[in-house]
């Protein structure tokens, strides 16, 4: 029945047809045979006549039956069939003419639309996701808000996946001893994606000597999602079926911070060395041998190893290269180039002297106990690190970066836990500078735009830490600058900084410009660096954020002498040139250049109700900066 397999809808319908004829039929041959009936004077032929008619009649009716049984057989052994393949996910369809079918949809089939973008402007999708339908697309966003990298597509990896070695050749011949100290990883998580910290543990178990790895330690630090709680215990258990006693999680009752969450880990850790990393990390190939053989030789060492990056988009290993590890006056983390006389060693493998730390660290665990570990007056995040670096320096110890411990680092492209980080990290910056920076404190303050007196900000009490300090009989700062970290350069003309203002326009602050470009413009006040101003006692306004290190160069307000437009240059690009970038200013008065004997002043432009920024002869405008250093510029 082709009929049947082609069309199985049609047969319900075919059969009604073709019983409604054979009735009509019916009905006929009985009207026939009552009018034969009805004549007067039948004879006996025609009684014959009449019984065969009705015999025929009679058989008729019988093949109408039995066509109708078969029928109605036919169509429910074919809705069997058609139940039957539903529940076993079979085809109705012989396979030849699903085929066939397939074959004539995909002549007819007409290309389709890639999925529109519902994020396109999201940095998530600018790399990766291109093939999500639009649902997946919004789950992918809001798990990426939640977190600030993709746990969509890290909840679609293998826990156990395969790492590029990133260390240089060297690395790859270098033998180590097999008596080495033990070691505990302790991570660090606050709300983390499960599977983030999952690929972290599997990393670590797989990529370090069973022999070595006395524990792994997980400090949650107050977090709030459900599944960090019952379902992690559950996978914790798992781990621990396989490997006995190895994962302990130490759960903190109120949000403590980045600092206080190392203490603990540092608490609960057994082993000789403890390596304090964070959650969302992998582990290189032999990532601990080197650390553990360096903490071996010298204990007073603190080991920061080599960060690769992990995309936090599509998971991709960025290799990054060998760098110190040093900070600006703000006291924000960043990568110093390796001093030369590392490259005189001519070993890819030997250690490189640093003068912090990037943030995850290794330590012998008695060691880092004698020197403070942390301090725990830190808040929420930043500065931690830095603070450490210069410890560990100043008070016997030392800090050197491992090329051949290699660990990739997934970056965040936002932390959600805290949006604004410049508040926590300006208030612990603070608080290392009251500590340890004597004299040179006034640099951190003068990076953050803070007044040196009475800055309405609380960095807690230090008095324990400078105890600390003085029991461990630790160097100056000014040591730390000449003999570790030459590259910081203070500056000690400074007599102003923080925003400037025209009495003129009150609500604009003089602002570097787009960068990009060397045009300052006047901006509405937000006191963020760009906006910051220096002013030196010799006659240089630096403009935009202070950098103050050898391999940067601050940027200084100059006037050409030609045109109505202040000019910004490098510091040391304008000196050499001879550009003209000596100013003239006491607070409350004109800013006039040496050379040129033009103001710096505003004005409306071409008829526009905004001001901007021009050299012109001078009319008596006044500016005022907002921090003086002591009493300068204050008028008798």
């Amino acid at each position: 029945m082709v009929l049947g397999r082609k069309w199985p809808g049609f047969l319900p319908t075919l059969f009604i047809l073709f019983f409604a004829v054979n009735i009509l039929f019916v009905m006929h041959v009985k009207h026939e045979m009552q009018s034969l009936r009805r004549e007067p004077g039948g004879h006996r032929e025609q009684q014959a006549l009449d019984s065969a008619k009705e015999n025929d009649f009679v058989g008729h009716l019988e093949k109408i039956e039995a066509l109708f049984l078969n029928l109605s057989n036919y169509i429910k052994l074919s809705e069997g069939k058609k139940k039957a393949a539903n529940e076993l996910n079979l085809p109705e369809k012989p396979h030849q003419e699903i085929q066939e079918d397939q074959q004539g949809k995909e002549n007819r089939k007409e290309p389709e639309a890639p999925p529109r973008m519902r994020f396109p402007d999201s940095p998530l999708f600018q790399r990766w996701g291109k093939d999500l339908m639009e649902d997946q697309q919004i789950v992918a966003q809001k798990l990426f808000d939640k977190y600030g990298y993709n746990v969509y597509l890290s909840d679609r990896l293998p826990l156990e996946r395969p790492l590029k070695d990133t260390r240089p050749p060297r690395c790859r011949e270098k033998k180590y001893s097999h008596d080495l100290p033990t070691i505990s990883v302790v991570l660090i998580f606050f709300n983390e994606a499960t599977s983030i910290i999952l690929r972290a543990i599997t990393s670590i178990i797989n990529r370090t000597p069973s022999h070595l790895l006395k524990e792994i330690i997980l400090i949650d630090d107050f977090s709030s999602n459900e599944e960090l709680k019952g379902p992690l215990e559950e996978h914790i258990k798992k781990f621990n079926d396989k490997h006995p006693g190895l994962l302990k999680i130490v759960r903190h009752e109120e949000r403590k911070g980045l600092t206080e969450a190392r203490i603990s880990g540092w608490r609960a850790s057994l082993a000789d060395v403890v390596a304090i990393l964070d959650a969302h990390i992998e582990v290189n190939t032999n990532w601990a041998e080197p650390i553990l053989s360096r903490i071996k030789e010298d204990h007073t060492v603190i080991i920061s190893p080599v960060f690769d990056n992990i995309r936090f988009d599509d998971f991709q290993l960025t290799q990054y290269a060998e760098a110190a590890d040093g900070f600006d006056w703000a006291l924000w983390c960043l990568y110093e180039t390796i001093p030369e006389d590392w490259y005189a060693l001519k070993d890819q493998t030997a250690p490189i002297r640093s003068p912090s730390i990037m943030g995850i660290l290794a330590a012998n665990r008695e060691f880092l106990g004698k020197i403070g570990v942390l301090d725990g007056g830190m808040h929420i995040y930043g500065g931690e690190n830095v603070e450490l670096g210069l410890r560990a320096w100043l008070c016997g110890g030392s800090v050197e970066v491992l090329p051949c411990a290699r660990i990739a680092h997934l970056e965040r492209a936002h932390k959600p836990y805290l949006p604004d980080l410049s508040l926590a990290v300006r208030r612990n910056a603070l608080r290392v500078a009251e500590v340890w920076m004597d004299e040179y404190k006034h640099m951190v303050y003068y990076a953050w735009n803070v007044p040196l007196e009475n800055s309405g900000i609380d960095y807690g009490d230090v008095s324990s830490r400078k105890e600390l300090r003085k029991r461990l009989n630790c160097k100056s700062f000014d040591w730390y600058i000449k003999n570790v970290y030459p590259n910081l350069v203070p500056q000690v003309n400074i007599v102003g900084y923080g925003t400037m203002k025209n009495t003129l326009s009150k609500e604009n602050c003089i602002d570097q410009g787009p960068v990009p470009g060397n045009t300052p413009i006047l901006y509405v006040c937000h006191g963020y660096s760009p906006q910051h101003m220096f002013y030196h006692s010799t006659g240089e306004f630096f403009v935009g954020g202070l950098r103050s290190r050898r391999n940067t160069v601050d940027r200084c307000l100059t006037d050409s002498g030609e045109g109505k437009l202040p000019v910004i240059e490098q510091c040391d690009e304008a000196q050499r040139k001879g550009l003209n970038m000596h100013w003239d200013f006491m607070q409350g008065l004109s800013v006039i250049n040496r050379k040129t004997k033009r103001c710096l002043e505003i004005a409306k432009d071409h008829g526009s109700p905004y001001y901007i920024l021009v050299m012109q002869n001078c009319t008596g405008q006044k500016w005022f900066i907002q921090n003086t250093v002591k009493q300068w510029g204050k008028q008798p």
